[in-house]
């Protein structure tokens, strides 16, 4: 049980832990998400914003909307037809969204003009009023590359114009014709609103020309149309717009050119039958004319007023048998007259529509075949004959044809067949009416022969007037359920997204780039990094990052953080000396060594041996690295080029008091300086003479600090290390490699160091190993809140 609480509070401190290491630089979340919602609020404040107009419209059924079509039996002539007899939703889907009819309705609006009010950022699109219209007049090249032209009315008579490389610019009258290098234009104020007019003078208007389907083709792939309610004919237009006026004119538009293009379909198909009933009436006419001056001479020659009583009854009883044949004479002569339609008409014209056959089969087919004919058309417009779907319609179309043909001609067999029997009977009645003068029986067929034509006349007549009638009483096919409407509140960009996205970027970025930063850096950070690689070597102090000036060396009565660290340094020293020394009699000496050079080891020496020396011990700091000498720095220019360590190893008869010199820093503390670079350093350091000057050193002082050079980079600390106590190993937080860690371990293990500790150096106080928050700011009076931030590093 206590195992898994111990598990479960180092998860809870790893936690933590991984989050103080972001809210270490919670300036820079903040700063991020300040910059992000200022970035977002400019988006929002100069990107267009598009507002959602729509339309709702219902396609009305053929069979209500169209007199002339008879869509009655459909049901035997078989499923396949049945889908041309009633509009099919699709297909109205399509004709909206066609290039044809959205080509039409921005060449009405003149949606390919754009007008737009310059600003010192952005620019905005009028349409509600317009300053102006311009005119393009004989464009070259189709209107294409016709660049954007900048006008700046100037007065209500005058303008300037110039186009946007500025290769012509002038002074116009508005009303004249202007000459330009893409063709002529004039432009025509709008001062039916003189105080709306007034608004723009002194303001420039952009105005940009576009070709009419470049621009069709865009409003094309930017309105949608769709069918909401599958099981009805709701159709809803829709289309996104920063100008709400100007996409509500074009849905109503769009709805206005489909009903006239519906409408033109249908009346083709009247002005076809009306052509071919006025064709027949012609012929019917000449007939009818022929038969009644035959009649009018027979009877005038025969001296004919009435017909005989003795044939009264005979007459009665074939009455019935007369109206059959006048019922079958009407409809072979009808079928005859289609038939001869037919075989003399192209294959791609319409065929006119109940003119009286009383074949249902026959009157359904030309319905269906005539909408088979628009159909194929309609395609034409959008595609090629060679189109896969209107080969297939051809294909229709033909058998459709040869269908109807076949179903004339055997109609026109039957009838004759028919007319036989009844001519039959007709010669039998004839038999009985022997006795009746063969002037009466010739009359009687003259008579007949008008009657007929009389008949086919009025119904011809009838039929005329009923196409003319559906003609001029056309309906629209699209009823306007609501005209086009916006939305009151844009629906792009969406406000609370962006700033959503804003926050969450601006916590983000930060995040990755913190994230990214810890993960890609190969540098030692703190002491967990150290501890790492060097588990068993103690840390015995850390030395924080010196902030913007603040001095590099500890000073008397010293306060600031460094200086506490380098007292704790002192303290954990001490008990190091006591856990690795038996012999406290003399004096102990440490090594100050680094990796590499750059980690501070010379500043670490330094400032310890001054720590020391403040505790009244007497120390003295010996420039052990004869290579790279850096003790010097801290030295005035005058005790610079004094003998040092050098010169006593080389020169036996020199004493060690001509090498010591006394710091001004600290009158306890005394230094040794490198003395001179020889060209032998790793073997001078071997000689006696360097154990010599330890061992006297030893003696009359307390402390000896010695600043040696990089260990991996030169042998130098690897030779003299026995000579001291405790070896001080510098690591350098930010600048060391956490790879280089890997050659303190192994000399520490080989034995080439010993009594090694590590000194972790420049540590952020961010960084400051055990969780450390508060830092060494016990008594020290605290730094501002801005000076706090931008102190940071």
């Amino acid at each position: 049980m206590e195992e898994r609480n111990n598990s479960s509070e180092n998860q809870d401190t790893s936690l933590r832990e991984q989050v103080e290491q972001y809210l270490r630089y919670w300036y820079w979340f903040v700063l991020a998400v300040l910059v992000a919602i200022i970035g977002a609020f400019i988006y929002l404040r100069y990107t267009p914003k598009l507002y959602l107009s729509k339309a709702t419209i219902v396609i009305k059924d053929e069979k209500s909307s169209n007199n002339i079509i008879d869509a009655s039996g459909l049901s035997q002539m078989g499923g396949f037809f049945s889908k041309f007899n009633s509009t099919k939703i699709e297909n109205e889907l399509v004709i909206f969204n066609s290039k044809r009819l959205i080509e039409a309705t921005v060449k009405d609006l003149g949606l390919n003009i754009k007008y737009e009010t310059v600003g010192s950022i952005k620019t905005s699109e009028l349409y509600s009023y317009i300053p102006f219209k311009v005119q393009y007049q004989s464009l070259k090249s189709s209107g294409k590359g016709v660049p954007k032209l900048y006008f700046e009315i100037l007065s209500d008579s005058e303008y300037k114009i110039e186009d946007e490389s500025q290769s012509f610019s002038g002074t116009h009258k508005f009303g004249e014709r202007v000459s330009l290098p893409f063709g002529d234009i004039s432009v025509l104020p709008n001062i039916d609103q003189p105080d709306s007019f007034k608004v723009y003078i002194g303001r420039t208007v952009m105005v940009t020309y576009s070709p009419i389907d470049a621009v069709a083709l865009n409003y094309q792939s930017r309105v949608s149309v769709g069918n909401e309610i599958k099981s009805s004919n709701v159709v809803e237009l829709s289309l996104l717009s920063s100008v709400t006026d100007k996409s509500e004119a074009f849905l109503n538009e769009l709805v206005v050119q489909y009903n006239d293009d519906a409408i033109s379909d249908r009346n083709e198909v009247a002005k076809k039958t009306s052509q071919f009933i006025d064709s027949r009436i012609n012929i019917i006419t000449r007939e009818l004319d022929s038969v009644e001056r035959n009649k009018e001479l027979f009877k005038s020659s025969n001296r004919l007023t009435d017909i005989e009583a003795e044939a009264q009854m005979i007459l009665e009883n074939s009455s019935e048998s007369n109206q059959k044949q006048f019922d079958i004479s009407t409809q072979l002569e009808l079928s005859n007259s289609m038939i001869d339609y037919m075989e003399n008409s192209s294959k791609t014209e319409l065929l006119p529509s109940n003119i009286g056959i009383q074949s249902e089969n026959v009157g359904q087919s030309v319905n269906n075949y005539n909408q088979l004919i628009l159909y194929r058309n309609k395609l034409l417009q959008n595609s090629t004959s060679k189109n896969p779907v209107v080969v297939n319609v051809n294909n229709q179309i033909e058998q459709m044809r040869s269908n109807i043909l076949g179903s004339l001609k055997n109609t026109s067999n039957s009838l004759k067949v028919a007319m036989k029997d009844l001519n039959i009977q007709e010669s039998s009645m004839n038999s009985k009416l022997a006795q009746v003068p063969q002037k009466e029986k010739i009359f009687r067929s003259i008579e007949r022969q008008q009657t007929i034509k009389e008949q086919l006349y009025l119904f011809l007549l009838q039929q005329r007037e009923e196409a003319s009638i559906s003609l001029a009483a056309t309906s629209p096919k699209a009823k306007v359920v609501d005209l086009a409407y916006s939305s009151q509140s844009p629906v792009s960009p969406k406000t609370s997204l962006i700033y959503l996205g804003a926050l969450l970027g601006g916590l983000i970025i930060p995040f990755l780039g913190i994230y990214g930063t810890k993960m890609l850096s190969t540098k030692v950070t703190n002491r967990k990094d150290v501890e790492s690689h060097l588990p068993t070597t103690p840390i015995i102090a850390e030395i924080p990052k010196i902030q913007k000036g603040e001095s590099e060396l500890i000073q008397d009565n010293d306060r600031s953080i460094m200086a506490e660290s380098y007292r704790i340094f002192r303290t954990n020293l001490q008990y190091l000396f006591i856990n690795k020394l038996e012999d406290n009699s003399k004096g102990k000496s440490l090594i100050v060594t680094s990796t590499v050079k750059g980690e501070g080891k010379t500043f670490v020496a330094f400032n310890l041996a001054l720590t020391l020396a403040l505790t009244g011990k007497k120390v003295v700091l010996v420039g052990a690295d004869i290579r790279n000498p850096q003790l010097q720095r801290y030295l005035p220019d005058n005790e610079k080029s004094k003998k040092g360590l050098t010169e006593f190893i080389v020169y036996e008869d020199l004493e060690m008091e001509e090498v010591i010199s006394q710091s001004k820093y600290h009158k306890n503390l005394s230094i040794v300086l490198s003395g001179a670079i020889p060209p032998n350093p790793a073997e001078l350091l071997m000689q006696k003479r360097t154990s010599v000057l330890i061992e006297r050193l030893r003696d009359e002082f307390d402390f000896i600090v010695m600043d040696t050079a990089p260990s991996m980079l030169v042998t130098d600390t690897i030779l003299i290390n026995k000579l001291a106590d405790i070896t001080l190993y510098v690591v350098r937080a930010g600048f060391t490699d956490k790879r280089l860690l890997d050659f303190p371990h192994d000399a520490i293990n080989d034995g080439r160091l010993t009594n090694v500790a590590i000194v972790l150096n420049n540590v952020n106080l961010n960084n400051f190993g055990y969780g450390n928050k508060y830092g060494y700011a016990y008594g020290r009076q605290e730094r501002s809140f801005l000076k706090r931030i931008f102190n940071r590093h």
